[in-house]
């Protein structure tokens, strides 16, 4: 069956009291082998159910039905069958098997323990103007598929995970036209979307507009790109978006074979590593047993969140301007540092503050490392999931000097980095925990960094009238409830987005303006001899003068102590939990029924918008919310049902389960079950919008 012309699979209930097995129009290119082995599928996951035989009936081109009997009363999973047939198919055979390295291990557990939450899922969108070719732009994203194996690959079940690499996988390219909602609703719509890791490809493309003939009015074309940290990192992106650039310059075909070195090379690399040294070193390293860690400063953690409820999650974000990040890196270059090293001494402040005490005291926090200062030929080149937290551990001495801190810090780099292959896991695991401080107390800070489109790709596309902002990082949900990540924009500037588990937002957006002051005030007052006493002194009073104006005027703009060049911006909260039922458009008659579309895991819910202004029948159109299961569904449709009027269930592969599980309730309640149209999840919105015009005609 072609991926591109999905099947669609309308399941009629049949007639009353409905115990027998339903009726079912398959429409579409058939593959009968498919259909096959989705029914021996069934049988095998139903050993003691009755048998039963199937009858495929032909009415011509794209159009079968499907007619089944059984040898004994029961319910045959009509729904899980539609689910079956109408998903993308399967990848192509797997090739070679790869031993994932510890650090995926690890993150794979996190992302496994926290299903739904985008956990290590990270998000990197940019910018497109002038015109887009979106038959070549797709073309290329293949391409790079075709040659990159991590983005053919996908980890295995099983007690020991190993990450399996396909010879074919379709490249997930949407395009969506600017009417589908503004830019913040189509990136959060996507993060919760999520990624399976163990589904091949692990990353996903979007794109917002875009049109071979730009007008002068034009809204410019943004893209996002969507990936797992168990497969892929920043570093890894960037260079599959250089890359990217070539082959669309290149007529959408990417030039050259496979790369090599690939992960399975990694793999090897790593396996011949004598982990004596770094277990020496990171035994030493740790601190000494005992000393209760800074905590966070920020309001305290949600510690119990009560079931059935949803974390408190988002994002918070601050920003130099251009100015203030070159006065920054100049001052801590002043000192042997980086930007980087004065985000970490700046952190490191702000945690011994939370402290509360005048002594001195060690903190503790994760720094990433990109994982490719070591040893091996060819690493900077290397696509896949080599960004690795690492504690580090410093003592904040209110007496020592703010460059003191900064050497400190540095050097602790400096002594880490011929170990950036060992994962946080490991260390654990060697020093006994004995640094006292796991995940789910910690805070982890990010620079991301990774090549840039080399200059010549940046002509070459000016040439065709393209010019490309550098891309940039929307953050990410890690094992971590507080993460800092760090990047340039496109001016310079400097700007750090804090992601937040179980934490005040409001809080959090305080703690961020007080960084946002200290990377501004660190290059304008901290000299050789000033010591760290002064410069929270500095902070406190900062704090004071902020509340004295905040207390004197009822409009301000910014949070207390940010300098006026600098900005926090606090994104809207999501922790909202969504409405059972969502109007999507009313009925434009009274009684003239509802269609309501059954969400699947992986359409946001912009697709069903979509569909709503597509669709012509006078029917409501309704979406269920994804967190109810098929019960609870029922009940959020009961109103509509007694009220009267016609009504189809209607959606994309994967909701087939759920859907037919609503029927059977309002069978069981003496109500008319409604027709299911399940089709692809490549099929257009507009497509199936006349699918369920259909449906709906003929339940009426």
């Amino acid at each position: 069956m072609s991926p591109d012309r999905p099947i669609t699979v309308v399941v009629d209930p049949g007639e009353p009291p409905y115990d027998t097995p339903p009726f079912l129009e398959l429409r579409g290119p058939l593959d009968t082998r498919r259909l096959e082995s989705a029914l021996d599928r069934i049988a095998t996951g139903r050993p003691d159910g009755p048998a039963w035989q199937h009858r495929l009936r032909p009415h011509g081109p794209g159009l079968h039905t499907l007619t089944l009997t059984m040898s004994a009363p029961g319910q045959f999973p009509a729904g899980l069958l539609a689910d079956l047939l109408t998903d993308p198919p399967p990848a192509g055979r797997s090739v070679c098997a790869v031993a994932p390295s510890p650090l995926q291990h690890e993150l794979l557990a996190d992302a496994d323990a926290h299903p739904g939450t985008g956990r290590q899922v990270e998000q990197l969108s940019w910018v497109w103007h002038g015109p887009l070719d979106p038959e070549r732009f797709t073309a290329a994203w293949q391409s790079l598929f075709d040659r990159e194996s991590v983005l053919r690959s996908a980890f295995a079940d099983g007690p020991e995970p190993r990450i399996m690499v396909h010879d074919r996988v379709r490249a997930d390219v949407l395009r969506l036209p600017h009417s589908a909602g503004d830019w913040a609703a189509v990136v959060e719509y996507d993060r919760c979307r999520g990624l399976d890791p163990r589904r091949p490809g692990p990353l996903r493309v979007t794109v917002l507009g875009g049109d071979p003939v730009v007008s002068a009015t034009a809204l410019p074309t943004r893209v996002l790109l969507t990936y797992h940290h168990a497969l892929l990192d920043g570093w890894s992106v960037r260079l599959l978006l250089r890359e990217f650039y070539r082959a669309y310059l290149a007529d959408g075909c990417l030039p050259g074979g496979e790369r090599r070195p690939d992960m399975g090379d990694y793999a090897q690399w790593l396996a011949d590593q004598d982990t004596g040294p770094a277990r020496t070193f990171w035994t030493d390293a740790t601190r000494p047993p005992g000393v209760t860690p800074a905590p966070l400063p920020v309001p305290a953690a949600s510690a119990a969140v009560p079931d059935g409820t949803r974390a408190r999650t988002g994002r918070t974000r601050l920003r130099l301007t251009a100015a203030q990040t070159a006065r920054l890196g100049a001052w801590a270059a002043g000192w042997g540092s980086t930007e980087s090293g004065a985000l970490q001494a700046v952190w490191a402040l702000l945690l011994y503050r939370a402290a509360g005490t005048a002594d001195a005291e060690p903190v503790r926090f994760s720094v990433t490392v990109s994982g490719r200062g070591i040893l091996f030929d060819g690493v900077e080149r290397l696509p896949g999931a080599l960004r690795n937290p690492l504690p580090i551990s410093v003592v904040v001495d209110p007496r020592g000097s703010v460059p003191e801190l900064l050497g400190l810090l540095r050097d602790r780099a400096l002594d880490m980095a011929a170990y950036e292959w060992v994962s946080a896991g490991q260390i654990r695991t060697w020093t006994e925990d004995r640094a006292g401080l796991p995940d789910a107390l910690g805070s982890l800070v990010a620079f991301e960094g990774g090549p840039d489109a080399p200059d010549d790709v940046l002509r070459e596309l000016a040439a065709q009238g393209v010019r490309v902002d550098p891309p940039e990082t929307l953050g990410a949900r890690t094992a971590f409830p507080l993460t800092l990540v760090a990047h340039h924009d496109g001016d310079g500037g400097l700007v750090v987005t804090a992601s937040y588990d179980h934490t005040e937002p409001a809080g959090l957006g305080g703690v961020l303006a007080h960084a946002a002051f200290l990377l501004d005030e660190l290059p304008r007052v901290a000299g050789e001899s000033t010591t760290i006493a002064e410069v929270l002194a500095r902070l406190a009073d900062a704090d004071t003068d902020a509340q004295t104006e905040t207390d004197a005027s009822t409009s301000t703009g910014t949070e207390a102590g940010t300098p006026p060049a600098t900005s926090v911006d606090h994104p809207a909260d999501a922790d909202a939990g969504p409405p059972a039922l969502v109007t999507l458009r009313p009925a434009r008659n009274r009684g003239a029924g509802t269609v309501c579309l059954v969400p699947s895991h992986g359409t946001p819910r912009f697709c069903y918008e979509l569909l709503a202004r597509s669709y012509q029948g006078p029917e409501a159109l309704v979406l269920l919310s994804a967190a109810l299961d098929d019960r609870a569904g029922y009940d959020a449709l009961r109103p509509l049902i007694e009220a009267g009027g016609h009504l189809v269930l209607g959606g994309f592969s994967g909701c087939g389960v759920a859907a037919y599980r609503i029927t059977r309730h309002i069978a069981a309640s003496g109500g008319r079950p409604p027709l299911i149209v399940l089709t692809g999840a490549a099929t257009s919105a507009g497509d199936l919008a006349r699918l369920l015009e259909s449906a709906a005609e003929r339940a009426g």
